[in-house]
């Protein structure tokens, strides 16, 4: 305000008899709004992290005024380009559609929650206006309806906009995890149960053999060749296997239910894993980007504290209840105490904490994927291994058949070696599901079982 309005103001009211009716005008509201207004087109100028166009301009499609889904963000555009190991049109892309289809939807709610907040706090710079009631020494209330600019603010409203941003990209980031972990469980709920049904099925073909072995064990002791003892022993193996693949046979229908919960549909029809590519290396793991947006908010809260510690400025104008203008100038800030230097030395070394923890979380992602592909190298040399030793049990096998029907073993030594192989034949297979599982994990980590675009 400058001081020949001032002036004016101060002879007109001196002009105004106290005999003579009083007309007042809305014009000094109007007048003190607009010289507001013309204030808060200057005021960029005194925010010091301000960019001095964007300042001058104070145009929203600026980048320092961007809403996120305006301004460009690294964390989200690391998360859009993830493309989904899972072949298309696969059984896992099946699996992983349906159970996309059926989310409760909590974490998309969140990030939309955030991107509104965030776009609420870009508009932060513009003035605000609201009511204020207060009580005089006469007993009178006044009613006043101020607005508010602030000139110097030491950044806080730019850290303001950049925690709400950051808010947007931790969302963001938990989005992705919550998609791909749900994924993940319907997948290994898939997995488990193919396994299961596969070792039902090697239990199952056991059984009968078993059975057949019991049959005729059962003829021998009629006929005196053999003793009871035999019988015992070899109906003993049967049961043995029949209650592991009743085992089997549960545990297949107990992971087929989990599945059908996740997708909120039975998944009935499904056969078979697909093959998923050895781990590319990249991108980084989803603890990697949520420790740096955790980071960036973290770096925001700081600045935000810190500029509460410093002194700031800010304009108002009050219009009451009778159209009197009152315009003025407000000195704030936090008070200085004993501790305030500490506390802005705490606050200052937020940077190096927030490097270290993503130092930290770095670290621990690459450890924790060198150890997936170290169980997942050591599983498939298992696998490899394993199948050499189950061709020789097999070969043994048939000898021992040849040698009992020559009469030179038992029958309850080639019962023994045949139950021996039938377990083992079912650990082998076994392996194959916990390749897939370890490479299901593995893609979970890296956030590879949902593309981004779908988030």
């Amino acid at each position: 305000m400058t001081t020949s309005s001032a002036t004016a103001w101060s002879e007109a009211g001196s002009e105004r008899g106290p005999k003579m009716p009083v007309f007042r005008s809305p014009r000094p509201a109007a007048a003190g709004l607009l010289a507001l207004l013309a204030l808060a087109g200057c005021l960029p100028s005194f925010h010091r992290d301000a960019e001095p166009a964007t300042m001058r301009n104070f145009s929203p499609s600026d980048p320092a005024l961007a809403t996120p889904a305006q301004d460009g963000s690294a964390i989200i555009d690391a998360l859009r380009t993830r493309q989904t190991v899972l072949p298309p049109g696969g059984t896992y892309a099946r699996i992983a559609d349906a159970v996309l289809n059926a989310s409760s939807g909590a974490a998309e709610a969140e990030l939309r929650m955030a991107r509104l907040k965030a776009e609420a706090q870009s508009k932060n710079w513009l003035p605000s206006i609201g009511p204020t009631v207060s009580l005089t020494s006469l007993g009178s209330v006044v009613a006043q309806l101020v607005v508010e600019q602030a000139i110097l603010d030491n950044g806080r409203r730019k850290a303001e906009r950049d925690h709400a941003a950051a808010d947007v990209e931790v969302a963001a980031v938990m989005l992705v995890e919550d998609l791909n972990g749900r994924v993940h469980d319907g997948l290994a709920a898939y997995v488990n149960a193919q396994r299961a049904q596969a070792q039902a099925g090697v239990a199952e073909r056991a059984t009968m053999r078993l059975m057949g072995f019991e049959d005729t064990v059962n003829l021998r002791v009629q006929g005196g060749l053999s003793d009871r003892s035999e019988q015992q022993v070899i109906a003993q193996k049967r049961a043995e296997m029949q209650a592991t693949m009743a085992a089997d046979r549960q545990s297949a229908q107990q992971f087929m239910q989990e599945l059908a919960t996740l997708t909120r549909q039975p998944m009935d029809g499904l056969a078979g894993l697909d093959p998923l590519p050895a781990d590319p290396g990249a991108p980084e793991a989803l603890s990697v980007l949520q420790s740096r947006a955790d980071g960036a908010r973290t770096l925001a809260q700081a600045k935000m504290a810190r500029a509460g510690l410093l002194p700031g400025l800010s304009a108002a104008v009050g219009l009451d209840q009778e159209g009197e203008v009152t315009p003025g100038l407000t000195l704030g800030g936090a008070k200085f105490g004993m501790g305030t230097a500490a506390q802005a030395r705490a606050l200052d070394a937020a940077p190096d904490l927030v490097e270290r923890q993503t130092a930290q979380a770095v670290e621990d992602a690459n450890r924790r994927l060198i150890g997936l592909n170290s169980d997942l190298s050591a599983l498939q040399l298992r696998q490899a291994q394993g199948a050499e030793v189950l061709r020789q049990t097999l070969g043994n096998l048939d000898l021992f058949s040849e040698q009992y029907k020559l009469g030179r073993r038992s029958l309850l030594e080639l019962v023994g070696q045949y139950d021996s192989a039938a377990r083992l034949e079912r650990d082998q297979v076994s392996l194959t599901y916990d390749i897939a599982l370890v490479q299901l994990r593995i893609a979970e980590t890296r956030g590879l079982l949902v593309d981004g675009a779908r988030m």
